[in-house]
């Protein structure tokens, strides 16, 4: 049977990857707009680069807090599963 922290540790790694490539393009596109909008994705893209750094963070540094209930770590994975489906139609869109 596979982890449900690695899982949630390879998604989250996901998630940097494309919040990364999102945020650059907000930040280009802030730029040359300056519009709120586009600031407040900038913004967003910025903290959920930071939540998913910490979370990553944790998962190697305080896995004991996760290894008592294999609940808890399902439940982590597909959270951060969920995350990863959102990102991916945000980027389908700003690619747009």
């Amino acid at each position: 049977m596979v982890d449900p922290l690695l899982v949630a540790t390879v998604v989250s790694t996901l998630n940097i990857a494309v919040l990364a490539v999102l945020t650059a393009i907000w930040a280009k596109n802030y730029r040359e707009f300056r519009t709120p909008l586009v600031l407040g994705l900038l913004v967003f893209g910025l903290v959920l680069l930071a939540e998913n750094g910490v979370a990553i963070y944790f998962f190697f540094s305080m896995k004991m807090l996760y290894a008592a209930d294999s609940t808890v770590q399902s439940a982590v994975a597909v959270l951060r599963a969920m995350q990863f489906v959102a990102l991916a139609f945000l980027a389908w869109a700003t690619l747009q």
